[in-house]
């Protein structure tokens, strides 16, 4: 692989801006990596298949030629700078990891936003500290490496409230081989994901649920039709959507972000990357990606906010394992609609407005990729559900405590318990609802409570 050669080449000398530009653009050149499909629900990925023909024609670069040079706005550290902040890459500090590697949480010194600022601000500036996220490249994986590169094209040219920031970067030689680092502004909040989990302890308020629909739309708006050149995301998803300190959404991992297609082209050529539960059905078919494939994802993560599920479950009953073939017949109906809002929240939801970004999602998940809307007009008509909220109801604080919803979705498990549901669905059906939904409860519990509802159910059969 051409891209190992490549790291042989770099010297002391290349540490400089120019050099890196120079180093990232010889690797954008070489063959491409590898990459797995990632299934949601099972985590297992599938065997890896090669990415070629990636936004590149004849051997030009993916991107821009402007992007190399772009990457002279980012700060380059040295290895030891953040073996510093992440405190040797410590235990205590890994906050997250995935195929391309792990991620550290550190902080740096604040750098002076201005040198023209007197000397007493300038040191007061200096021994502030600004909490960091570091991304390292495990170097053993199968992975990485393009990824790496996409992140720092991308979000070096790219600069927006609703994109996670990438501060700099470190790719240095040592005894050990080549290390590769991201550092990002650091996300307190964690991700959408863990706020709709099953395990979380609270989530998201639905007024916060339609803040990140529409400022996660914001972003992808300006990837697509806001630059002087279209970036395709190709991986949506409610995981790779980031909360900052004070609730903002903002997309994050870059990594399988592509160049759209070129003037006269309707569409790129490459292997089927990113989350299987979210990708386009086309896009997995053929391979032709558009932007029409990053509208289909934000459908996927809109249902996603409305029923609090994910896409696929296998621990939910055979019916509901795919989220969106069971939201189907409901939505069909707008009467049995506030079935599949989540009912941790629906004493505090607007059905309208969850109806009204239900159609949303519906246009975003067109079977044939012309018939869906462009991403800004997507986000026209998200803001217009927002603003139709703020009229009339009181503001919602970012998350909801579930002690005040377990009860009433308790009480759902057990109307689903009635002897026509259990006649329809089977004994096995229930108690994979029981163990779901009352997750807060000790397990003998949950098995005395599933064995005193058979009983009572045999007694009137």
């Amino acid at each position: 692989m051409k891209f190992f050669k490549f790291l042989k080449k770099i010297t002391k000398g290349e540490s400089t801006k120019n050099g890196i530009s120079s180093f990232l653009f010889r690797i954008n050149s070489s063959t491409s990596t590898d990459y797995g499909l990632q299934r949601s629900g099972s985590e297992l990925n599938s065997q890896n298949i090669s990415d070629t023909s990636i936004g590149s024609i004849d051997g030009r670069p993916s991107y821009p030629s402007n992007l190399s040079e772009a990457t002279n706005n980012l700060k380059i550290f040295t290895f030891s700078e953040l073996k510093i902040a992440t405190k040797n890459f410590s235990k205590s500090s890994m906050i997250g990891e995935g195929g391309f590697g792990c991620v550290y949480r550190g902080s740096i010194k604040k750098p002076d936003e201005s040198l023209s600022s007197s000397s007493s601000s300038s040191s007061k500036a200096s021994s502030q500290r600004v909490e960091i996220a570091v991304k390292k490249l495990n170097r053993s994986g199968t992975q990485g490496h393009k990824q790496w590169l996409a992140e720092v094209q991308v979000l070096g040219v790219t600069e927006h409230p609703n994109l996670v920031k990438l501060i700099g970067y470190c790719a240095e030689d040592d005894q050990r081989g080549m290390q590769m680092l991201l550092v990002y502004e650091f996300m307190g909040n964690k991700s959408v994901e863990a706020h709709l989990s099953t395990k979380a302890n609270a989530i998201l308020s639905w007024s916060m649920r339609l803040k990140v629909a529409l400022q996660a739309a914001r972003g992808l708006t300006y990837l697509h039709e806001e630059l002087g050149f279209q970036i395709i995301f190709r991986d949506l998803k409610t995981s790779n959507i980031l909360l900052d300190d004070e609730w903002n959404a903002k997309i994050s991992d870059f990594g399988l972000a592509r160049h759209g297609p070129l003037e006269g082209s309707s569409h790129v050529s490459t292997a089927a990357v990113g989350t299987f539960a979210y990708s386009a059905p086309e896009y997995l078919q053929t391979g032709r990606l558009t932007a029409k494939s990053d509208i289909w994802s934000y459908g996927v993560v809109l249902y996603e906010l409305i029923t609090g599920r994910t896409p696929i479950d296998y621990n939910r009953p055979k019916s509901e394992q795919r989220m969106l073939d069971w939201v189907k017949p409901y939505v069909a109906d707008p009467r049995r609609f506030k079935l599949i809002i989540d009912p941790r929240i629906k004493d505090q939801c607007s059905v309208k407005s969850a109806y009204r970004l239900c159609l949303v999602a519906n246009k975003c998940l067109a079977r044939v990729p012309k018939t869906r809307p462009k991403m800004s007009e997507v986000l026209a008509k998200v803001q217009e559900i927002v603003n139709g909220m703020e009229v009339g109801d009181s503001p919602q604080p970012p998350l909801v405590s579930l002690g005040t919803n377990q009860e009433a979705v308790t009480d759902q498990v057990k109307e689903k318990g009635s002897s026509s549901y259990k006649e329809q669905c089977g004994n096995s059906h229930i108690k994979v609802c029981l163990k779901r939904k009352l997750g807060g409860i000790r397990s003998a519990e949950v098995w005395s409570s599933w064995q005193f509802w058979r009983s009572k159910h045999d007694q009137t059969k």
